[in-house]
């Protein structure tokens, strides 16, 4: 009996050591990945500049996870990278259904960003960013479109607001588009180009639309939310592909990265995060950001918050 009591406490003593680990530690412990990739005929003027990641800010959850995200973001102000890609969830959920749909009947569509605090907020944790001179662009993600899960009815106007607000605040938001990056050196000639992907769970996700928009054969990165519209890009068309979205399973046993919270209740294979292999078509290569913020839970364990920098170089 004895046995059991203290074997009890001990299972009670190390629980209560993760969650505290989970809550107050982890999530505060940024882990800045740095990698190199090769992209086919990247221009000269990108050759060793570094491109910065991040996702999943989750603004308007519970105990969320700001302190991080205004850390990365004064961090990478400071480091200036030549670009800086955020891959969609800037917030949780603005506020409660009922709340949502009484704003949208009293008040005009260009009032609504007022109503919705967590948007509000979202942007002024980029503001050391935005008043830098780095180049910002995004995609969308689930809770921008207010989904929790892909059955969830998606409000294809709040993520309207979302998007005409970041654009507002000078970050270029691509949905199912192409376009050219600006040179680092302010040069002009060949370009970079960035594919931005639209929402995977609001049914939005188009590759094939933003890429017949790239001239032939051009240098490019892919920008998406959810790593599982990789697998529609065709063969040889995403060198480099870069999502966020599933928090690197935000609980997950250490040296196991297949177990974790989001593998034991998803149906499908789990892409949790860093590089992806055996995945997607021929000669395209998949990144997954563990992101900042949190889902349902206020919890990281094994999963810290990740920021990741890409030293761009040139080969075949």
């Amino acid at each position: 009996m004895k046995v059991l009591k203290y074997t009890l406490l001990i299972l009670l003593g190390l629980l209560t050591v993760l969650l505290v680990w989970g809550v107050v530690i982890e999530p505060y412990r940024i882990d800045q990945r740095e990698e190199t990739v090769t992209i086919p005929g990247l221009p000269p003027a990108w050759e060793g500049k570094r491109v910065a990641l991040v996702a999943d800010f989750q603004v308007g959850m519970w105990l969320a996870n700001t302190a991080t995200v205004r850390e990365i973001v004064q961090h990478l102000a400071e480091q200036q990278p030549a670009l800086v890609l955020i891959a969609g969830d800037f917030i949780y959920h603005p506020t409660d259904e009922e709340s949502i749909e009484e704003a949208r009947e009293e008040l005009e569509p260009e009032e609504l960003q007022e109503t919705f605090g967590e948007l509000n907020r979202a942007l002024e944790l980029l503001q050391s960013l935005l008043k830098s001179d780095i180049p910002v662009y995004a995609v969308l993600g689930n809770h921008d479109y207010g989904m929790g899960t892909p059955e969830d009815v998606k409000l294809d106007w709040l993520a309207d607001q979302v998007h005409k607000a970041l654009e507002a605040a000078g970050i270029q938001v691509l949905e199912n588009e192409a376009a050219p990056l600006p040179s680092p050196d302010g040069s002009e000639g060949e370009n970079l180009y960035l594919v931005g992907i639209g929402s995977h769970y609001a049914n939005n996700a188009r590759p094939q639309q933003a890429l017949a928009q790239l001239p032939d054969d051009v240098p490019r990165l892919v920008l998406m939310h959810n790593p599982d519209s990789f697998d529609e890009l065709p063969a040889g068309s995403a060198p480099l592909a870069l999502a966020g979205h599933t928090h690197g399973g935000q609980i997950r046993l250490p040296f196991t990265p297949e177990w974790s919270w989001m593998a034991l209740l998803a149906e499908d294979q789990v892409h949790a995060d860093g590089w992806v292999e055996g995945y997607g078509q021929p000669g395209n290569r998949l990144y997954v950001n563990r992101g900042i913020g949190f889902s349902v839970i206020p919890v990281r364990l094994n999963a810290a918050p990740e920021v990741t920098l890409f030293t761009l170089q040139r080969g075949s």
